[in-house]
């Protein structure tokens, strides 16, 4: 009770219990925080007038709906238009040139649509087009009803390619092809000087084709 004659509001309040001697009390040291401002939005810049890159492709459709073929036989149908080629060899501008059992040959066109941040062809396209080379290499050694996937792509790019590097030319060919795993090895070079700018080396999955007979 307060004393006789001070007011109730006026008695002295007992202070709340501090934290054990040499010690601060977090809530009472850590500093208050606000939340950051919002980012500002920053609109898309508008695209600087330049070169135009466009490119068109037929609807894919798998091995299966060639039928019972040979991986060979299969590998040619793109090179006399009985299926159309992979929609990537349009996007990237290559093309299987010539195949053989156990040998594909592409060839592509350089560019500056390809630069990296660095200015010269991107790896990723060396490296789609020794892939392409490599598996096609493999599928050409398969007998009907048989398939591939690559699980495995090594590759070694030892010179730059520009956006005036002639025609390159990959050539893959399988090393060994067995039941369930297929190996090859593929160079890329200047189509008209031989100059070697990447080889590579793939190894396969084989497997039945999905939805042959």
């Amino acid at each position: 009770m307060p004393p006789p004659g001070v007011p109730h509001h006026h008695r002295p309040r007992t202070p709340a219990p501090g934290p054990p001697e040499g010690r601060t009390a977090p809530w009472r040291s850590l500093p208050r925080t606000t939340a950051p401002p919002p980012v500002p939005h920053r609109p898309a810049r508008p695209s600087p007038p330049g070169p135009v890159r466009t490119h068109t492709w037929e609807p894919p459709k798998g091995y299966a709906a060639a039928g019972a073929r040979t991986g060979l036989q299969l590998a040619r149908t793109s090179l006399d238009g009985s299926l159309p080629e992979a929609p990537i060899c349009g996007t990237l501008g290559f093309r299987l040139t010539a195949t053989e059992e156990g040998l594909a040959v592409f060839e592509g066109e350089p560019g500056e649509h390809l630069f990296n941040p660095m200015g010269t062809v991107h790896g990723g396209y060396m490296a789609a087009l020794l892939d392409s080379a490599l598996g096609t290499a493999v599928l050409t050694a398969l007998p009907a009803g048989r398939a591939y996937t690559t699980v495995q792509l090594g590759v070694h790019l030892v010179r730059p390619v520009l956006a005036d590097t002639p025609t390159l030319r990959c050539e893959g060919r399988a090393v060994h092809v067995g039941r369930t795993t297929a190996t090859a090895q593929a160079r890329i070079v200047g189509a008209t000087d031989g100059r070697l700018y990447a080889h590579g080396t793939a190894t396969c999955a084989v497997f039945a084709l999905p939805g042959a007979a």
